[in-house]
């Protein structure tokens, strides 16, 4: 397993850099045109288009069984890893700027640990906090240094935006470390086709009323193409990424990569002339990357209970 941690590696990579477009990209669906798509509207299109997207996918895949036992598990995979997690996060997002999200996230890393050391027992190693710590300074200091207007962007309750993104990443630490034995019985395509259309089911008598209301017609192509990307690649794409990820790499690995959305975000900025890279955005994308690189060469708690095992059985060993 451990010589094909790179897939796993390159899958997490892959979805956060989709998750960095993803706040900027939604957040101007719902500014767009004078708000004309809510957050509830857009939070159903992306599960609903999602989940239409595997059961295709699905077709072309390997056929599995899933236990009708575990049918009952995926349906509380879907509450926390996609209704939680995707409605809290664009309503959040809704009433606060992409800015403000993107600091939220880098939160995952320290619930996930949380979680993991109080369910699974993981162990807090002090690489594990010191890899934390560069990682959040990192992205941290490559937020808060961003130029910032504000403006329509901000949103409306930014303070109830904020604790709301801060739920989404709650619930998606849950979901990482609660169903991790789930998520590796089942291929990606498989579990995420019962889970997206279980939080569609769910998900409906919220937004019924918005989704019926709008006046699809009068739809710009520039929201039309962001509700695309919101739905082919920051969840479809996005999420068969994260299940070999967590196949193949621990929650609190997994969650690290959090912090390259926060980088993607400062690249796009750059490139589109809105900013400039100077010394401290490069000390932060040190410290980050230094921070993902400390808590993957720590220890799992399978790892240090083979290592005290050995040391056992190496002080047990009879002398000559």
């Amino acid at each position: 397993m451990k010589n094909k941690s790179y897939f796993g590696h390159i899958a997490m990579f892959s979805a956060n850099l989709m998750w960095g477009l993803n706040s900027p990209i939604a957040k101007r669906a719902l500014l767009f045109g004078g708000g004309v798509v809510s957050s509830t509207s857009l939070t159903l299109f992306r599960m609903f288009g999602a989940c239409i997207l595997f059961w295709i996918a699905s077709i072309f895949t390997k056929k599995e069984h899933v236990h009708h036992d575990d049918m009952l598990k995926l349906f509380f995979a879907a509450l926390f890893g996609v209704v939680l997690n995707q409605g809290t996060f664009i309503y959040g997002l809704s009433l606060t700027s992409p800015i403000d999200a993107s600091i939220v996230t880098t939160t995952m890393p320290i619930i996930t640990m949380i979680v993991a050391a109080l369910y699974l027992k993981e162990p807090v190693t002090g690489k594990k906090l010191i890899g934390i710590f560069f990682g959040a300074s990192g992205a941290l200091i490559l937020i808060l240094t961003s130029k910032h207007t504000g403006g329509a962007s901000r949103g409306t309750n930014s303070y109830l935006g904020d604790l709301l993104c801060m739920t989404a990443q709650l619930s998606f630490a849950i979901y990482l470390t609660f169903f991790k034995d789930l998520i590796s019985k089942y291929s990606p395509i498989t579990l995420l086709k019962w889970m997206f259309m279980y939080a569609s089911i769910c998900f409906i008598p919220f937004s019924y009323h918005d989704v019926s209301s709008l006046a699809y017609s009068t739809l710009p192509w520039d929201v039309i193409l962001d509700i695309m990307y919101v739905v082919v690649c920051s969840t479809f794409l996005a999420y068969v990424c994260v299940p070999i990820g967590q196949k193949y790499l621990r929650p609190t690995v997994v969650s690290m990569y959090n912090y390259i959305q926060p980088i993607v975000a400062a690249i796009l900025t750059v490139l589109l002339g809105m900013d400039t890279f100077g010394i401290t955005k490069l000390v932060a994308v040190i410290c980050v990357f230094s921070g993902v690189y400390f808590v993957t060469q720590s220890k799992s708690k399978a790892q240090l209970d083979a290592f005290k095992a050995q040391q056992e059985a190496n002080d047990n060993k009879p002398t000559e």
